[in-house]
Formats: structure tokens, C-alpha cells, sequence
């Protein structure tokens, strides 16, 4: 019961903690930079608000909660790996020539998670929400948690100065690599009998750090660090 309880406080907290931050960068003078993060937040309360309302409306084991789940999460998960592409896309701002490549990557990698899980909707055909966007969904965001895992060492590799974008793509890593870890816990110490209740915890814990990260890095960090960079890279005449 108390962990239902601190479940339900930590889902609400993410819940004012997008609207906020919603409604900061649709006013910020700033939003053309944070145009692929809004998408993803409002995607991201859209589909809690849908599915508690099917929640609360049909219950937790009925056919509608589980469509209502997994519709909802198809272009959640499109929209999370549309904002990586573009936070790829932001770290290669001065590295044109990565960009390229990195650009073919990335087209190449969706492209094959559309095939896999098509082929696999085509050897277990039961329902369109059933198998292929299950299996799509599940596909691409284990995806999206490498990817990020990659962008995390290309920001190192390159040394970006962009603190914001670092902090951006520390919070989606928090929260990407934070279930997964708890699931592989859960199967490693057979903790079956709190699966539901510790993966429920684990991904609002995750949502609500990533959701405080960026909150911290949309509003109090500036954009004048890549700008200095590039002024630290002009060459000093004597």
C-alpha cells in the first residue's frame, strides 16, 4: 500500500513537472532549440493522460487499457527517437562532415527496426496492436537506450561544450537505462512476486530524475557555452 502510495506521488509530480515545463518552452524565447524536447514532453503527458483515463475507466487487465497503452506508446517512442536524432544532430553542429555519417546511421538504424518487427508481425499476425507495435515500440527503445549510450561517448569524444545538450542526454539516459536495470535485477534475484511494484517505482523514479535534470538544464542552463567554445577555437593572432 505505502508503495502504491509513493508511486502515485511520484507519477503525479512528473505529471505537473511536464506540464511546466510545457508551458516554459512554448513561451521561452528559446524554443527553437527546444522544439524536439517539447514534442517529446507533450507526447509523453498526452499518453499518461490517455492511459490513466483508461485506467481509471476499464480497469488494469482490460483489452481497452491495453490498447489505449500500447497505441499511446507508438508515437511516444517515434517522438523519443525523433529528439535523439536531433540531440545527434546538435552535438555535430560544428562537425558537418560526422554528421554526414552519422545522418545515414541513424536512417539506416530505424529503417531496420521497422524491418525486424515487421517480419516479426508477419510470422505471429494476431492484431495490429497485439504484435507489430508491441514489438516496435519494445524494439526502439532499446534502440533509443544505445543510441543514447553512443551520443553520451560521442559528446565526450568530441568535447562538446554544450553543457545543456550534456545534461539533456543525461537525463533520457537515466531515464532509458533505469527499467531496464530494475527488470535485470528483478530476473537475476527472482524478485517476481515485486516485479509490478518495483518496475512501477523504478520508471516514475527514472521519469521523475530525467524530468528534474531538464528542468534544471531548460531553465537555469544558457546556450552561451557552445558559443564561447567556438570563440575558444578561433585562432589568437599576436
Amino acid at each position: 500500500m505505502n508503495g502504491a502510495i509513493v508511486s502515485y506521488g511520484f507519477q503525479y509530480a512528473c505529471y505537473l513537472i511536464e506540464a511546466g515545463l510545457i508551458v516554459f518552452m512554448t513561451r521561452s524565447r528559446r524554443r527553437n532549440r527546444l522544439v524536439s524536447p517539447l514534442l517529446y514532453l507533450s507526447c509523453s503527458l498526452g499518453a499518461s493522460l490517455e492511459r490513466m483515463f483508461a485506467l481509471h475507466r476499464y480497469g488494469v487487465k482490460s483489452p481497452s487499457y491495453f490498447s489505449a497503452y500500447w497505441t499511446t506508446d507508438f508515437p511516444l517512442m517515434v517522438s523519443l527517437f525523433v529528439l535523439v536524432c536531433v540531440f545527434f544532430r546538435r552535438a555535430c553542429a560544428d562537425e558537418e562532415k560526422m554528421w554526414r555519417y552519422v545522418r545515414y546511421f541513424l536512417v539506416f538504424v530505424f529503417v531496420a527496426v521497422v524491418g525486424i518487427s515487421g517480419l516479426f508481425f508477419s510470422r505471429n499476425y494476431n492484431s495490429l496492436v497485439a504484435d507489430f507495435v508491441l514489438e516496435f515500440s519494445q524494439n526502439l527503445y532499446f534502440t533509443c537506450l544505445v543510441l543514447t549510450t553512443l551520443l553520451y561517448l560521442l559528446l565526450q569524444y568530441i568535447d562538446s561544450l554544450d553543457e545543456q545538450l550534456g545534461l539533456l542526454v543525461c537525463g533520457v539516459g537515466i531515464q532509458l537505462a533505469g527499467p531496464t536495470a530494475t527488470l535485470a535485477l528483478i530476473r537475476l534475484t527472482g524478485a517476481e512476486h515485486f516485479a509490478e511494484t518495483l518496475n512501477s517505482l523504478a520508471m516514475r523514479l527514472c521519469t521523475l530524475g530525467m524530468l528534474l535534470i531538464w528542468a534544471y538544464a531548460i531553465v537555469h542552463v544558457k546556450d552561451e557555452a557552445r558559443i564561447s567554445g567556438r570563440q575558444r577555437r578561433l585562432p589568437v593572432w599576436a
